[in-house]
């Protein structure tokens, strides 16, 4: 549909089960015939980008995530226990295989934080499965994944909407989708796992600034009234995607029509690139 003479990128952020919202907008870029040249994911964001990125289609997904249950994701329910993210590496595994990242059709970034270097981490090369398991590692709700030398918990943390990543590996512009953007609300619950996804919330909305002040077009789904943390309402969720999307469809397509703007990288020392 378009002459490509310049290089868009996509961010797509974390928000749990919000992230399902993701599948509405990658319907509406098909349908729009929209692809693009680099793929950045946090947390959810990260396992809707590396299906994305290996060339799936919305249908594709759309079969793999239907039948998906929380206890499917998250195996241990005890209460004030934390679970493994095995459930997410199998997901990758049984579908895209046990592949690397450098194996996918579009160069693919999953944001992940080492708790040993405190840094952000860019994971661009190396195992998928390990790469997303980390970036999806909610602290208080997921065990950390050890990976190499690294400690990995969810991205979110410092980056939950990770647009300034394709802009490191040269795209001229970036379009992201906030899945979350209601991040804000607080509890007035004591529950030691209520007020540690608070405090994960809390820290996530002063970094969401970062992914606004990079991005391009911003697609924002209304997804307020589903739960973070559950699957119910998942054809909903995924028609907010598709709406939210087709809201700003033609700035999007008018990102594809502009000139190659040059523009400097966005700098950040906390950020470690794994790319070798």
């Amino acid at each position: 549909m378009f002459k490509r003479k310049i290089k868009v990128g996509i961010a797509f952020g974390g928000g749990g089960t919000r992230g399902f919202s993701h599948l509405g907008a990658i319907k509406a870029f098909e349908e729009f015939g929209i692809k693009f040249d680099y793929v950045a994911g946090t947390s959810a964001g990260s396992l809707v980008g590396a299906f994305y990125a290996a060339g799936y289609s919305f249908k594709e997904m759309y079969n793999i995530i239907k039948n998906i249950k929380e206890k499917d994701i998250r195996k241990n329910l005890i209460p004030f226990t934390t679970s493994k993210i095995d459930g997410v590496g199998d997901i990758i595994i049984n579908n895209l295989g046990d592949i690397n990242i450098e194996d996918l059709k579009i160069p693919f970034s999953a944001v992940a934080v080492d708790i040993k270097s405190t840094k952000e981490m860019c994971i661009s090369k190396g195992n998928l499965a390990k790469a997303v398991m980390g970036s999806c590692a909610v602290p208080g709700v997921f065990q950390p994944v050890v990976y190499d030398d690294m400690i990995l918990c969810d991205g979110g943390l410092q980056n939950t909407i990770p647009a300034d990543i394709p802009r490191y590996y040269g795209c001229d512009y970036v379009v992201s989708i906030d899945v979350n953007k209601s991040r804000t609300y607080g509890t007035d619950s004591t529950k030691v796992l209520d007020v540690l996804l608070c405090s994960v919330r809390i820290l996530m909305k002063s970094n969401a600034i970062r992914g606004y002040v990079n991005s391009d077009v911003v697609i924002k789904p209304e997804t307020k009234r589903f739960k973070s943390t559950k699957t119910d309402g998942m054809d909903d969720m995924i028609d907010e995607g598709y709406k939210a999307a087709i809201d700003v469809m033609p700035e999007i397509i008018n990102l594809f029509k502009k000139k190659v703007k040059k523009k400097d990288k966005p700098y950040n020392p906390d950020i470690v690139f794994i790319n070798k």
